[in-house]
């Protein structure tokens, strides 16, 4: 008889997390150990995972602290855990979230099954028709600042369940490795990266702001997609008392309201008259502003709606000049489609949603990369790049579905 564990954590919990954690991929942490590396020795590596699990030994090591670009100049700090500890946080994730998701608001969209970004901006973008204000709110450094006290608070509410309480507690606390090597101890904040952290975070912002606004303004309605939020209303005077009342909310709960960056916005449309200093915000990736629109009959008129913003459609335009493509004439035009039409395929499903003629010009400049390729690779196109172009459009409409955008900018091939 094997000695008696102290919490009930089956290998089948372990495995099944093992097998997310391993299609999510991602980078090693601090002791370098990457995916593949783990599966050299899987069941030796997932029975450790479970026995220091099962018999309440694990403690989680440190997190390694990276940087990475923000597309405002600013860096991001993320926290990326080892191979073994995001399986740990994806058991605790995975009992965790079916006793979480009944009580997370209806327009509470981030990090939740069945909910995506997307599904924020549309559901933004139909409240900006019908309500002729905007709070967007801009809560400063909020991973940073989660008070580890009211988490836990809030966490108990919702389970008993000890080794639950025990390794979420372990990991607010986990010793953060920064790029210089020393060991930073966080007394706040929960780091992005972590496996658990963006449901530990909903849980927070749940109390903090939706339940908050569910029980004292349940007149306005808002999209939260973790700690991005816009709320709708139908005065100025109201966008200004709430913004009031919720730079004193999150107050008391640590957290703080970037006035600078929270804006009130009009909603101009056709109809809706007056100047005022602000007409736009960003929201996911989209811009909210007045654009000119099409309706059925062919008229135009007005439309307050979201396309591509220009932080979003300078970041791809840095990502498609990174992959450096006139430095590798050696390769095909069928090389280079395999490598990066999954990327250009998620930029088309993600900013192609909603008004994509904006979105062509993003696309049009993957195919100007294509071009100084094309100079590059074949002598008789050097220094003629409108010939480039041409031969460029010609193999497009041959073979639209090559490139994943092709299709989008060219159309379909004719029979």
């Amino acid at each position: 008889m094997g000695k008696a564990k102290s919490f009930n954590i089956t290998k089948r919990q372990v495995w099944e997390a093992y097998k997310k954690v391993k299609a999510n991929r991602g980078a090693a942490g601090v002791d370098g150990q990457s995916i593949a590396e783990f599966e050299g020795d899987v069941t030796n590596n997932l029975y450790k995972i479970w026995n220091r699990l099962s018999s309440g030994s694990y403690f989680p090591p440190p997190v390694k602290r990276v940087e990475i670009p923000k597309g405002d100049g600013r860096m991001r700090p993320l926290g990326i855990p080892t191979v073994a500890d995001r399986i740990a946080q994806t058991v605790v994730k995975d009992y965790l979230e079916p006793f979480l998701e009944p009580y997370f608001h209806v327009d509470s969209y981030g990090y939740r099954p069945n909910k995506s970004a997307l599904d924020a901006v549309g559901r933004a973008r139909k409240r900006c028709w019908r309500y002729n204000w905007v709070l967007d709110l801009d809560i400063k450094g909020f991973f940073d600042n989660i008070s580890h006290e009211l988490l836990m608070r809030a966490l108990r509410k919702h389970t008993d369940c000890r080794w639950v309480l025990l390794y979420a507690e372990r990991w607010l606390k986990a010793p953060v490795a920064m790029p210089d090597g020393s060991l930073f101890y966080p007394e706040k904040g929960t780091p992005q990266g972590g496996v658990v952290s963006p449901l530990l975070a909903n849980l927070f912002l749940h109390y903090a702001f939706d339940y908050w606004m569910q029980r004292n303004y349940p007149h306005i309605p808002f999209e939260r997609y973790a700690d991005d939020v816009v709320c709708h209303c139908r005065r100025e005077s109201e966008a200004r008392r709430l913004k009031a009342h919720l730079k004193q909310r999150l107050g008391k709960c640590g957290l703080e309201l970037h006035l600078e960056k929270t804006k009130i916005v009009y909603c101009k449309d056709e109809d809706r008259k007056g100047d005022y200093p602000v007409i736009k915000f960003d929201f996911l990736g989209y811009t909210f502003r007045p654009r000119l629109s099409r309706n059925r009959r062919g008229k135009f008129f007005v439309n307050f709606s979201p396309a591509i913003s220009n932080k979003a459609a300078k970041a791809i335009r840095q990502e498609v000049r990174s992959w450096r493509w006139q430095l590798r004439p050696g390769e095909t035009l069928d090389d280079l489609a395999r490598e990066c039409n999954p990327k250009i395929r998620g930029w088309i499903n993600y900013y192609g949603r909603f008004y994509p003629s904006a979105f062509y010009q993003v696309l049009e400049h993957i195919d100007w990369r294509l071009v100084r390729w094309a100079t590059c690779k074949y002598k008789k196109l050097r220094g003629h790049q409108r010939r480039a172009s041409r031969w460029l459009k010609y193999r497009a409409q041959r073979q639209p579905n090559l490139f994943a955008h092709w299709c989008v900018l060219y159309g379909k091939a004719e029979r």
